[in-house]
């Protein structure tokens, strides 16, 4: 029997996605580890849902009968899910914990905030794109990883190193006890952030694409960065600052 630090770790690297079409297309998907199908128990086993449990059979992947409040709770998102869920297991999506020990010179993108789903997809291909270690992805006030972030990020969610906490704040603090730079992204910083010298491991601080990131994080950081503008233009989308953070030592080459 499996320990409860095992079945914690486990849990920790799956992802649930909902609806029947971004289901559907897991599961076709033979690349993908998919560890269980959720189903609402008045699922009628016709069309896309007889589809799923064919292909669920063929790849031998559990299929798990609930109903409609107890799936709810599973896909959390009871208005959209469509009575359908899947669990993928990907050795990319992680706790945060496991940042005490990175790789040297690692670098990652935090996120405070980011509601938009089309945002959180486009920051996720970026990140993905340029080789980045990995996403800093908060469970409070941040948008969960659903249909339209998967549809947004083009596929790139499962090829990209996810890494969840509970709260944002606190995980920063413990990074940089933990040796990490923090640098956030402000408009009122002084220091541009292609100048930034970065030593060690970094981790880039992106806010909310109305309100920028929260001051409490402002204040712990180690370095303020801001990214040059011409024309009186006071801000960019997030996911466009994203790019520019990803791909910077890229393009200094």
């Amino acid at each position: 029997m499996a320990s409860y630090q095992e079945k914690k770790a486990f849990y920790n690297r799956a992802i649930t996605i909902y609806g029947r079409k971004p289901v559907l297309e897991a599961l076709q998907d033979d690349s993908l580890p998919i560890h269980r199908l959720h189903l609402a128990e008045s699922n009628k086993p016709a069309g896309i849902v007889l589809d799923m449990l064919r292909l669920a059979a063929k790849r031998g992947v559990e299929v798990v009968y609930h109903s409609k409040q107890a799936l709810s709770r599973i896909s959390r998102n009871g208005k959209q899910d469509q009575g359908v869920a899947a669990d993928i297991i990907s050795d990319l999506y992680d706790d945060a914990s496991v940042l005490a020990n990175p790789p040297a010179d690692a670098e990652v993108l935090a996120l405070d905030g980011i509601t938009n789903p089309q945002n959180l997809g486009m920051i996720i291909r970026s990140v993905c794109a340029s080789g980045m270690y990995g996403i800093l992805l908060p469970e409070k006030g941040c948008c969960d990883i659903n249909p339209l972030v998967i549809k947004a990020s083009v596929g790139t969610l499962f090829r990209t190193r996810i890494f969840r906490c509970k709260e944002l704040a606190p995980t920063l603090t413990e990074l940089q006890r933990h040796g990490w730079q923090s640098c956030v992204l402000s408009s009122h910083a002084s220091y541009a952030l292609g100048d930034y010298p970065a030593k060690g491991n970094s981790v880039y601080v992106l806010g909310n694409e109305t309100e920028g990131v929260r001051q409490s994080i402002i204040d712990s950081a180690d370095h303020r960065l801001m990214v040059p503008m011409a024309n009186q233009v006071e801000s960019l989308n997030v996911a466009v600052t994203a790019s520019l953070i990803a791909f910077r030592q890229q393009l200094a080459r």
